[in-house]
This record gives C-alpha cells, structure tokens and sequence, in this order.
C-alpha cells in the first residue's frame, strides 16, 4: 500500500558507462572496488545537495530531490568529483558516468518510487553520454536564474514508453563551461531589457511573453499554449521564454523552425536556440511568408 503517493520530486539517475568492459579490463576485484567508490560519490553528492538516494542496482543510483536546483547541483558534484577522482582516473582507467534528471508526480511505496515520471528519467539517462548530464524541459521551467546559463538544448527523442517527442537539454557541468556562456551584464541595458515584452499573434489571437506569462509553447499538441494543426508541426514544436530580459526561441521538432526578423535574412533553428530582436515572423516547419496562414508574428513592445 503506497504510503506517500502523488509528490512532486526531482528524480536523478546516475550510472557507470561500461561497467561490462571495466571488468573484462581490470578483473572482478578492482572493478567492483572502484564502481563501489563510484555509488559512494554519488550518494555523498546526493546527501550533500539535501536529496534522497532511493536505491542503488549494480553500478546505478536513483536520487530524488525537493527542487530541481539541487538536483543539478548534486549531479554536478558527481561528475566532478568522479572526474578528479585519482583512482577513477588512472593510467589503466578512465572511468565515467552519466546522468539524467526529470521532474514529476511519483508514488513512493515500501521505500520505492514508482510513475511515468520515474520511467522517464530512467529514458534520459540512457540517452547521456559518459560524463554528461541530461535534463527535461521539466526541469529547466522550475531551475532559478543561476542554473539557466548552464543549459543548451541538444536534440529531441522519443522516450521509453511514450510516443511524442521529448527535447533534451545538456547541464553544462564544469565551471569554464559555465563561465563561457555567462555574458558580461551592463546594468543600465539590463534594466532597459526587464521592462521589455514581447507580442506573440497568430490570426486573430494574441499572446504576451512577461514576467507574467514567461514562457510559451507551439505546436500541434493541445498541451501548448499556441496550437497549431500542421503536417510539417511537430506535438510540441517550439518554446519561447524570456530569460534575462532577452526572448529565447528554442526549436524541439522534427522539421525545424525559421524566424525572420525584418531587415534580416532569415535564420534557420533545429533543435537550437535564438534569441528574438525586434519584430517579425515565425515559421513552423516551412519558411514564414506573410500570408500563410498558420505565420506567427513577433514584435518586442514597452
């Protein structure tokens, strides 16, 4: 009998790539010694970021957490400490980790959680590579500022036991890589920006991107705030969020979106982002042309 069904949390899974080969390579006694000191990393990280580890199975840990901010951070600490561990990076071994968080409703019973969301960070994970962490646009909508800049939108994939398309976006775990992709902020501009919105119109509807109403999704599915029925539109297409004081467009299907800003020539966006200037159109799947009917026009207004 559940005991404390239907919570919001964070789920991380963390698991050692080609644990196979490193027994075949170091012998069963060294091997399993350093997948053991591997699952101690990554509980302490998980303990030290005030998570939960659930369970561990063979060289893999689940994790849950109140917030997807320490979620990040415990995964994060993972990798680097896994990373400038000595024993986990010899001469004779090179041993990595992957990682994958998402966030849901879970069902915890008998010191287990269970749900789709749990099934799906698990789907997350097998997409990371070693050393990588991969997250869901599940995550990314509750992250704090300080986490935002760390992330980039890298590919789409169907997930185990669903049928649409999920987007997935890479954690940028190391500290110069984080570094090299905050901007340098003028305080002046940076203020000017926050009092900006922009106008989302799609025939006669119209839509505002504000602190209010921060981010906004496209596509063919009835889940998105801007539906579109199209055969060259993916269920969920695009995303728009404002972040800083800019509009960033992220693109998450199949046939890519293009965005043509006037007096610009237009710029192509699969599986990427772009950050919205000025005013314009968006085109889902096809190049925008004014009187196409499913165009979806763009303006920044005061």
């Amino acid at each position: 009998m559940a005991i404390d069904a239907d919570h919001q949390r964070a789920i991380l899974f963390a698991d050692v790539v080609g644990s196979t080969r490193l027994y075949s390579l170091l012998g069963d006694e060294k091997a399993r010694a350093l997948i053991a000191l591997s699952l101690e990393i990554m509980t302490a990280a998980t303990e030290a970021a005030r998570g939960t580890v659930v369970k561990t199975i063979g060289d893999e840990v689940m994790a849950t957490f109140l917030t997807p901010d320490d979620a990040l951070s415990a995964a994060g600490q993972m990798q680097e400490r896994v990373n400038g561990h000595p024993r986990l990076q010899a001469d004779d071994v090179r041993l990595a980790i992957r990682i994958g968080v998402h966030y849901g409703r879970v069902t915890f019973e008998h010191r287990d959680i269970f749900g789709a969301a749990v099934h799906a960070a698990s789907s997350v994970t097998s997409e990371a590579k070693g050393g990588q962490i991969l997250t869901t646009v599940a995550v990314i909508e509750r992250l704090s500022a300080d986490w935002q800049w760390a992330i980039r939108q890298i590919d789409v994939a169907t997930l185990k036991g669903r049928t649409d398309e999920t987007a997935l976006y890479e954690v940028h775990w190391q500290t110069d890589d984080i570094t090299g992709m905050l901007p340098s902020i003028d305080v002046a501009s940076a203020l000017s920006h926050a009092q900006q919105r922009l106008r989302l119109s799609q025939g006669d509807q119209e839509w505002v991107v504000d602190e209010s109403l921060p981010i906004v999704t496209i596509g063919r599915g009835d889940q998105n705030e801007i539906i579109l029925k199209g055969d060259l539109i993916s269920r969920q297409h695009a995303r728009i969020e404002m972040s800083k004081g800019r509009f960033l467009l992220s693109d998450l299907s199949t046939n890519g979106t293009f965005v043509r800003t006037n007096g610009d020539p237009e710029h192509f966006v699969r599986r990427d982002s772009a950050v919205l200037a000025g005013s314009g159109v968006i085109g889902l799947g096809e190049s925008p042309e004014k009187e196409m009917p499913l165009v979806i026009r763009y303006s920044i207004i005061r």
